[in-house]
């Protein structure tokens, strides 16, 4: 109407937004660490909180494992001793 026409979807960029955020930046890359470099210099290596979460999450399985395979063992180890007791008692 009034001469305004409305603009073809197929030419209209879809984001204005920067690449690298839209996909998540260092996030987005699965990133384990940022470099930083100080006023100095030196650089130091900061590990990502997402990458110290997977870490955590994996010893904690680990220790859960452990603890498992500690009962089993206690358990194996009681059976035996039961075994040799039961052998002793009727030689």
């Amino acid at each position: 109407m009034y001469g305004h026409k409305s603009k073809d979807s197929s030419t209209q960029p879809t984001s204005n937004k920067n690449p690298n955020r839209v996909t998540g930046g260092i996030k987005g890359q699965g990133v384990d660490h940022i470099v930083m470099v100080s006023e100095d210099g030196y650089e130091n290596h900061v590990p990502a909180m997402k990458y110290v979460q997977s870490l955590e999450e994996q010893l904690r399985k680990l220790r859960a494992t452990m603890t498992v395979l500690e009962r089993k063992l206690t358990r194996a180890d009681a059976a035996i001793t039961n075994l040799q007791t039961r052998r002793i008692n009727h030689d």
